[in-house]
């Protein structure tokens, strides 16, 4: 049973209070240890210098779990009336009004949402002033089955084909099943021009390893074969961020790695839990990746002549 234990983190200029500190939120299992709430916000504070260059002036998509992972979750868009007025808002419209999504831009924003028992952070791939400019394209790598072998095969030709294309790309652990390869945009796209260069890629993928890779969206189309996902390269569709935490057991961090670390034998969607993200963060494996960001044009042109 977790008491009224109030913790209090000091995140930059601020002290935020952690309510309910000793909460569990994620269970013992096996040989992962349980974790509180008060050790999600210390978590969050100990990443913030590597997760915030992700997280500034982007929408968010709260996943919140206020009696931990075996207990019912919400995803929150609005930003309650309740949230402290120093936490960056942003207003989006939407058929029926606006939604006015949490922007997290400091270390105390992320402190606060942990206090708010939210696990993961979904972010939008644009930013706030260019909504419908995304600065960042997704490919999710979504294995058929729980093998993540046919992950790391997939992510090699995911790479090899941007480099054929001449775009940087970074690779992340998702703290779940796949992997996540990001592109860096300059922003000077709208979303169905970046989601139709995403498909044709991925098409051009799964033409050339059928067997292996499909783009079909129904699960029953795919058989034991991975998806190539695309569909969060769209308006208002979100993905997770890095150095999120994931609802899992054992607490797994999505976690950016460097290509190189596809071939270590114990790479695997959920490698980095919130006890050693932080010393993967400290290595920087994306250094220098966010300010690349391409345009599309030289790509496309590229994509184009390969499709023939």
């Amino acid at each position: 049973m977790s008491g009224d234990t109030e913790l209090t983190v000091r995140a930059g200029r601020r002290s935020v209070p952690v309510r309910r500190a000793d909460k569990v939120l994620f269970p013992a299992e096996g040989s992962a240890p349980a974790y509180t709430k008060g050790d999600l916000a210390a978590y969050y504070r100990s990443v913030a210098a590597f997760m915030l260059p992700h997280l500034r002036g982007r929408p968010l998509m709260l996943e919140r779990h206020p009696d931990g992972v075996g207990g019912p979750r919400f995803m929150q868009k609005n930003t309650p009336e309740h949230y402290p007025d120093w936490i960056t808002r942003a207003e989006v419209a939407k058929e029926d009004g606006t939604v006015r999504h949490t922007v997290c831009d400091d270390a105390a924003t992320l402190v606060y949402l942990a206090d708010q028992a939210c696990l993961t952070v979904h972010r939008w791939l644009s930013r706030t002033g260019h909504l419908d400019r995304p600065d960042l394209l997704v490919f999710d790598l979504d294995p058929g089955e729980d093998d993540f072998t046919t992950v790391r095969r997939a992510a090699r030709w995911v790479g090899e084909l941007l480099d054929e294309l001449r775009l940087p790309s970074g690779l992340m652990t998702t703290g779940s099943r796949g992997l996540h390869v990001v592109v860096p945009l300059n922003g000077r796209h709208d979303f169905d021009e970046v989601r139709a260069f995403a498909r044709d890629a991925a098409e051009l993928l799964a033409a050339e390893h059928p067997d292996d890779l499909t783009t079909a969206a129904r699960k029953k189309d795919r058989g034991t074969r991975l998806y190539l996902d695309v569909q969060r390269n769209g308006y208002a569709q979100t993905a997770v961020a890095p150095f999120t935490v994931r609802a899992r057991p054992g607490a797994p961090v999505a976690v950016p790695v460097g290509w190189d670390q596809l071939d270590d034998p114990e790479l695997g969607p959920r490698r980095w839990t919130i006890a050693d993200a932080a010393e993967q963060g400290r290595k920087n494996p994306w250094s220098g990746l966010l300010g690349r960001g391409r345009a599309l044009g030289p790509a496309r042109r590229r994509l184009d002549a390969l499709h023939g």
